[in-house]
């Protein structure tokens, strides 16, 4: 495949996660809940965790922004549900390092629709909107391991 059309489809996957988000709303009280906003464009992002037994049972995501930011909140709630906090971290910890534009391993986790998103590298404003999720992600999980 060259390198044009692989570029339009992760732009179409990307903006598929955008028109159609997947996991977009919030749970009860029991959930984790992280707000995290991006001044320098206004993004704003709600994560909210269920995390039960070392184990992310469920995520959903809410908030307003650009393509960039909600496409990367959908693609990660997906890719986090129902897999250990480790592995979560672990994906967060890789995610980073592609918006970064280093070489990364993912011969243990497939990061799927996320690798669509490594084009956002090369633009270093559109870094923080990528990222805004997964920080918050993060962040969630360590407030949850401290309770």
């Amino acid at each position: 495949m060259s390198f044009d059309n692989l570029d339009t489809l992760y732009r179409q996957v990307i903006m598929d996660h955008y028109k159609n988000p997947r996991n977009r709303g919030s749970f009860g009280e029991d959930s984790v809940t992280i707000d995290m906003n991006n001044p320098t464009c206004g993004d704003r992002i709600q994560i909210h965790l269920l995390v039960e037994d070392d184990k992310v049972k469920d995520a959903k995501f809410d908030g307003e922004g650009c393509s960039i930011s909600l496409s990367s909140a959908s693609m990660m709630t997906q890719a986090i549900k129902g897999r250990n906090v480790t592995e979560a971290l672990k994906m967060s910890e890789i995610f980073s390092d592609m918006m970064l534009g280093k070489d990364i391993d993912t011969e243990d986790l497939d990061l799927g629709d996320i690798e669509a998103l490594q084009g956002v590298s090369k633009f270093p404003a559109r870094i923080k909107c990528a990222t805004l999720a997964w920080k918050a992600m993060e962040k969630g999980i360590n407030e949850q391991e401290q309770a």
